[in-house]
């Protein structure tokens, strides 16, 4: 009996592309928003790449520039269809979405992915794979990694994942061979806080933070700071204590809370001032840390 051989072709949901950036890891990088995540943080910036769109057609009638419509597919069933060449970027549709969802995602496989990152290859030294949350697309970044370590002309670029931290320690040891660095988020330090604001306690995340410090693959760990929020600056002492653990190579980055992109609650939290900033940047400095990475700007 003759056996046909059925090839998998591993695709993302992307919500957005950078050709450059200098602020998701370090040098000149190509960043890649991958849509989906599995918190729901209070305080998101990025509400928008949170859900996966259900293609309820609800923005459609939104759209001031008609560049959504909605069709039946050749399954009979319906599908939002974005036309980028009428999109203004307006985000009326980002406004509207009950899911916390973007209808102008698209699909990519890492054959076409691998020609964006080949596009921009000489005036980037790496690319980063960030969200939503990443890791929920796993077997597309391990294999969009794998292609660039192997292809000479793309294997001097750094491979980068900016993570909330909840992946597996088996899902991290699949990408490890691959990885060159990641970026994590310690949202807060106590369990508790945490949970209030992701709806996820920080289990995974601690693991996570110890098994890439043992492999030597934790670039950063990113702290942001909302005042009478987040629990930083009352858990200060165990804080720098577990922080000064971690290898000497490893950032701890420091992020001011503004209310740009946020929604719901968060629009009245307290913003977090310069002098905020600074006051914390000098307590875990004061306890031994040196390798704290203030913000380039904070707006207040």
């Amino acid at each position: 009996m003759n056996k046909r051989l059925i090839t998998v072709t591993t695709v993302a949901t992307v919500s957005k592309i950078l050709n450059f950036s200098c602020v998701d890891g370090p040098g000149n990088r190509l960043v890649i928003f991958l849509q989906g995540c599995n918190y729901r943080c209070k305080n998101c910036h990025n509400p928008h790449t949170i859900g996966v769109c259900d293609h309820c057609g609800d923005c459609v009638s939104h759209c001031p520039a008609n560049a959504l419509s909605i069709r039946q597919n050749g399954s009979g069933k319906s599908q939002v269809i974005w036309e980028p060449a009428l999109c203004t970027h307006c985000d009326t549709c980002l406004d509207v979405c009950p899911k916390q969802s973007n209808p102008k995602t698209q699909r990519y496989t890492v054959e076409e992915m691998l020609a964006v990152v080949r596009k921009n290859s000489l005036f980037i030294t790496g690319v980063t794979v960030t969200g939503g949350e990443a890791t929920l697309q796993l077997n597309f970044i391990t294999e969009l990694f794998t292609q660039i370590k192997a292809d000479p002309a793309l294997n001097h670029l750094t491979c980068m994942i900016d993570s909330n931290g909840s992946l597996s320690e088996t899902g991290w040891l699949k990408v490890m061979p691959v990885l060159d660095g990641a970026m994590i988020d310690l949202k807060a330090w106590q369990e508790e806080t945490h949970q209030w604001i992701t709806g996820r306690d920080n289990h995974r995340v601690f693991k996570t933070l110890n098994l890439l410090a043992e492999q030597q693959k934790l670039h950063e760990v990113r702290l942001l700071h909302i005042p009478s929020v987040t629990d930083f600056q009352a858990e200060i002492d165990d804080l720098a204590d577990y922080l000064s653990q971690l290898p000497i190579s490893t950032q701890v980055r420091l992020n001011a809370f503004q209310h740009h992109g946020v929604t719901g609650e968060a629009l009245e939290w307290p913003i977090c001032t310069k002098e905020e900033i600074e006051t914390l940047a000098q307590q875990l400095e004061k306890r031994g840390m040196k390798n704290v990475v203030r913000p380039a700007v904070v707006l207040s």
